[in-house]
């Protein structure tokens, strides 16, 4: 199930973030390794981006996979 959300920070450096669920539920982590990137390049986020990703279950929690940027 796709679900959509807003970025709440990314850290390049360090090539994660977190993402908050439109839903109210718990916000997900993202690694820069799920980020749809079309025409290659450098997978990043910025705060307040609109995403739409699927939640799975990471070792430490939910974590968002198949993220892809929403226009604006």
């Amino acid at each position: 199930m796709r679900i959509s959300g807003t970025v709440k920070w990314f850290n390049d450096e360090k090539g994660f973030g977190f993402i908050t669920r439109d839903d109210g539920e718990k916000d997900v982590f993202v690694h820069h390794s799920a980020i749809h990137q079309p025409n290659g390049g450098f997978r990043s986020l910025q705060e307040g981006q609109r995403v739409e990703f699927e939640v799975v279950q990471g070792t430490k929690g939910p974590a968002a996979e198949h993220v892809v940027k929403l226009e604006s």
